[in-house]
């Protein structure tokens, strides 16, 4: 991988994972992990995620996809990042669940540019409620498969 620069532009071939976890750490790969498995748990066998080079500038990128894009994780130095769309309907959804998203991700949220495809929010995926952030907004994104209930049967 080229240390010069933040992203994973090496474009012989996708990153392996041990490649992912060295150029993003311990910490910040626990994140990383902790998102890509929370997403197989809530939506079990829905995506099938697929590695996109992006190029010199962009590198790799980690791609959530079924008819439509949900989210992209992507490895910088030191850092796990996750990028989610929203289009119209969605931002009226996550407008409706601001009160529970930390004040870190409604800033971001606040931040980001709405172009003709949507909302591009981009998140440092960097502290657990980060994390529980994520997961609200991928529920707005589309339903979980495999919901929770407290119901004794």
């Amino acid at each position: 991988m080229n240390e010069n620069t933040i992203r994973m532009t090496e474009s012989s071939g996708p990153p392996s994972r041990e490649q992912v976890e060295m150029w993003l750490g311990r910490k910040a790969f626990k994140f990383w992990m902790r998102i890509s498995g929370m997403i197989d748990q809530n939506y079990p066998g829905v995506f099938a995620p697929e590695w996109l080079f992006g190029g010199k500038k962009h590198g790799w990128s980690l791609r959530y996809k079924k008819s439509k894009s949900f989210c992209t994780l992507i490895p910088e130095k030191g850092r796990c990042l996750l990028l989610i769309v929203f289009g119209a309907d969605e931002r009226a959804k996550v407008e409706s669940i601001r009160s529970e998203l930390s004040d870190k991700t409604c800033q971001v949220y606040d931040d980001a540019t709405t172009y003709h495809d949507g909302k591009w929010l981009l998140l440092c995926v960097d502290a657990e409620k980060i994390v529980a952030d994520v997961e609200r907004l991928l529920n707005v994104k589309r339903r979980p498969k495999n919901i929770k209930t407290d119901k004794v049967v």
